[in-house]
């Protein structure tokens, strides 16, 4: 199975982030990098983060590609997965479980979150399938009501 290595967002590496790319398809599914970042300048409550292959753990310079990015918040209680995005050169690899793994083990160190929650597009049937293998199911939120593009769901002990 995959393995990551998740890195806080740098100067050193957010160019690399930027050019971070999915499928043509993907890209009505999935903010960009760009966008997230910006989002992420002006939010405290976001935590963007790069995904590496596991090999670069203890490397102060990586010496592999950055292969992903991932965003959450921690909000009510409610760590929220907003974004995952594995590049496109990488993907089908099991970067994206891997990455899913590593961040529901992070929230679940914060003693704030109660709930840990994300949501996909509908038709989006990767992603839909990922999630419900890591054991999210649905989740009625009023949110859900205002972005019926949306399908919200929340992890289920």
């Amino acid at each position: 199975m995959a393995k990551v290595h998740l890195r806080k967002v740098t100067r050193e590496n957010f160019r690399e982030c930027l050019n971070l790319q999915v499928t043509e398809l993907q890209k009505s599914w999935v903010a960009t990098t760009t966008q997230s970042l910006a989002e992420a300048y002006v939010d405290p409550n976001l935590f963007p983060l790069a995904v590496y292959d596991g090999s670069v753990c203890g490397y102060e310079q990586p010496e592999a590609p950055m292969i992903g990015f991932t965003m959450y918040e921690i909000v009510a209680g409610v760590g929220f997965i907003i974004r995952l995005m594995i590049d496109q050169k990488y993907q089908r690899q099991g970067y994206g479980k891997a990455t899913m793994i590593e961040v529901i083990r992070r929230l679940k160190l914060y003693p704030d979150v109660e709930m840990i929650a994300t949501s996909y597009r509908q038709g989006n049937k990767i992603a839909a399938e990922l999630y419900q293998g890591l054991g999210f199911r649905q989740w009625d939120i009023s949110d859900a009501i205002s972005n019926p593009t949306e399908v919200y769901v929340k992890l289920e002990d």
